[in-house]
């Protein structure tokens, strides 16, 4: 009776397992990528309507796209950084830092490969110093990029003693220009769109990408999977720090000069841009597309006020409002 009783028990057929989740998360992603290409949608209808003549011509769209081209950069490095847990307050001290010490006139006799070189480096060296203090000095990222910013900021205004430094290299001078213009498209647009590809391909192609978000979603756990966490931390630094110098060097291009006022206010414009492209503040997740798409939304938002004469406090206002309502949405998305 026992043996019989037991045979059916042990006939008995498993559950089944439960359906994998992985579709339903990337439908959500992409509804979250179509809902900011509807925004953008929008506000290109709003400046056609309200000034078509003016907002849709060419070299306003031209000069649209450039202006986000520079704070574009900066945010492609903004937004692998949040993406691992961390802040950086400095980007824009960084840009102003590089761009002075870049259009100095010692800097200036070693031609348009020095001017560059020094802007890289300057950049470089400065997320260097961050991601030091960070990985290795376990200073909360908030307060090393904010010592950074009062640092790089005194340093910039020091060496210009509050002067505009002019470009007098012609071969820079000649990158503004329309001449240099590739079938219509600005060569900082160019530049921009490659920065783009090599960030999207490191965050989603790479072990890299890979690491960086599983130390922002839980920097214990991915130590203990063996990732190095202080040696990840620092190379985004140096990464954030590279696309300041490089989008200090595009300043240099797009103004013909160098200022210790350049790049004021970035880090607000680079966070803002990524959180309303669906990067968290508490890291774990982002996109390269949904922070460029947040990039082109700011910047169309300034130009079509810009076209409409309005008070630049309600430009304030406008993107205060559409940065709460993003965290609000980020919100109930992750409850989902």
């Amino acid at each position: 009776m026992t043996q019989s009783a037991a045979a059916p028990a042990a006939e008995k057929p498993a559950p089944a397992a439960p359906p994998p989740r992985t579709p339903a998360l990337g439908l959500r992603l992409d509804v979250r990528t179509l809902s900011l290409l509807g925004v953008l949608a929008i506000l290109v209808l709003v400046g056609g309507v309200t000034k078509p003549d003016e907002f849709l011509a060419v070299s306003n769209l031209q000069l649209v796209l450039t202006q986000a081209s520079v704070i574009g950069v900066v945010t492609v490095g903004m937004t692998l950084v949040i993406i691992s847990g961390g802040i950086d307050l400095s980007v824009g001290a960084i840009v102003a830092l590089a761009s002075v010490w870049a259009t100095t006139v010692a800097t200036q006799d070693f031609g348009f490969t020095g001017v560059l070189f020094t802007a890289v480096l300057v950049g470089v060296g400065c997320g260097l110093v961050n991601g030091v203090l960070i990985a290795y000095g376990r200073m909360v990222p908030f307060i090393a990029t904010l010592a950074m910013l009062a640092s790089a900021r005194g340093l910039a205004l020091q060496i210009t003693e509050g002067s505009t430094q002019v470009v007098t290299i012609p071969e820079i001078l000649d990158l503004g220009e329309k001449d240099a213009y590739i079938l219509g498209v600005p060569p900082l647009v160019i530049v921009f769109a490659v920065v783009v590809v090599i960030g999207w391909l490191m965050l989603n192609r790479t072990t890299f990408g890979r690491r960086t978000v599983a130390i922002g979603g839980n920097a214990e756990a991915a130590r203990l999977a063996g990732i190095d966490v202080r040696r990840q931390r620092l190379y985004l630094y140096l990464l954030s720090g590279l696309c300041c110098g490089i989008a200090a060097f595009m300043l240099i291009i797009l103004s013909g000069s160098g200022q210790n006022t350049n790049g004021n206010l970035y880090e607000l414009d680079a966070i803002a841009a990524a959180i309303i492209g669906g990067t968290l503040l508490s890291g774990g997740r982002g996109t390269i597309t949904g922070s460029v798409l947040g990039v082109l939304i700011f910047t169309t938002i300034t130009n079509i006020f810009a076209l409409n004469n309005l008070q630049s406090a309600t430009q304030q206002i406008a993107k205060g409002a559409i940065i709460v309502a993003a965290v609000l949405i980020q919100r109930r998305t992750a409850h989902e």
